[in-house]
């Protein structure tokens, strides 16, 4: 790929484009929110597959557990949705060197799916979890970083001094895959950036609860979630991962800010390392945050007609 063609590429893309989703949607209660954010916006998006990706925390035994919990999740979703899409199960474990891929239906599912692209016509790939069902398509198949985009929520902002985030320290070794691998590629890193696009418990009363199955869900879920820790206490909940799909909304730039510059190296004691000779990528650094849930809303908890 040309750097004219990568730079063209790391543009917020103009017109319908092909998306897949690579979800841990069982890990909180924000990829719901995305999935429900893509699958709505139908005049710009054509959601053709959504991938389970792996997780570990209190809510898994472990990575494998985390996948199959979150493949579920989504299939809720989609359900409340009304929507049908393929779902295919990801990685039972993250990637034990930069070299091996974690073989699974939704590595291999990518791999092949990004034969139908190319860099003119790519096909644009949102991650919100651990992304190692990504970097294991581009090891079996590295045409996928020749024909994708790679729009990922993960890692910290750069001026972070520490930077572990559940994301990228859970796959260390994937998120250096993708960053070596030249593919086209958005970051939004979370602490700092979309740390900043949360929801109050007014806001989910007001603007989802009680306004379609879907909306009710998510507004009902979110609520429950931040009251078994914060009861009797002010709360706002980050919603973080509704912002990778923002900006492919984003035509005219008008709910998120972001700039070209050279991608860094994440390291294995989770920092970063710049060079600035380094291939350039995309890093978001501000999220208008009532703009944003002015289209969540509008494209999400719409009311039903009666």
């Amino acid at each position: 790929m040309t750097r004219e063609q990568l730079l063209k590429n790391l543009e917020p893309p103009q017109g319908q484009i092909d998306v897949v989703l690579d979800t841990d949607a069982y890990n909180e209660i924000d990829d719901q929110f995305a999935i429900a954010y893509l699958l709505r916006a139908k005049d710009k998006a054509k959601t053709l597959a959504l991938y389970a990706a792996p997780f570990h925390n209190k809510k898994s035994s472990g990575p494998a557990d985390g996948m199959a919990r979150s493949y579920d999740e989504i299939k809720k979703v989609l359900a409340l949705l009304g929507e049908e899409r393929p779902v295919f199960r990801g990685a039972e474990r993250y990637l034990p060197d930069e070299r091996t891929p974690v073989l699974s239906d939704a590595a291999r599912d990518l791999a092949a799916r990004a034969e139908d692209y190319s860099p003119e016509r790519p096909l644009y790939v949102v991650a919100i979890g651990a992304i190692t069902n990504v970097a294991s398509a581009i090891l079996l198949n590295p045409r996928v970083a020749e024909n994708t985009v790679v729009v990922w929520l993960g890692g910290q902002g750069w001026e972070c001094t520490d930077v572990p985030e559940f994301n990228m320290m859970q796959d260390i070794a994937a998120a250096r895959v993708v960053f070596a691998s030249g593919v086209p590629l958005v970051q939004l890193p979370c602490r700092g950036v979309v740390s900043h696009f949360t929801l109050s418990k007014g806001d989910l009363r007001d603007w989802f609860v009680g306004k379609n199955p879907v909306a009710d869900y998510l507004g009902n879920n979110t609520i429950a979630e931040a009251e078994s820790y914060a009861a009797g206490k002010p709360w706002t909940r980050v919603i973080w991962d509704v912002t990778a799909v923002a900006w492919l909304l984003d035509e005219k730039r008008t709910r998120l800010s972001s700039r070209i510059c050279p991608r860094p190296e994440p390291t294995y004691d989770n920092r970063y390392l710049h060079r600035e000779d380094a291939p350039p990528m995309r890093y978001v650094y501000y999220v208008r945050r009532d703009a944003l849930l002015e289209h969540l809303i509008k494209l999400v908890a719409e009311e039903e007609k009666q």
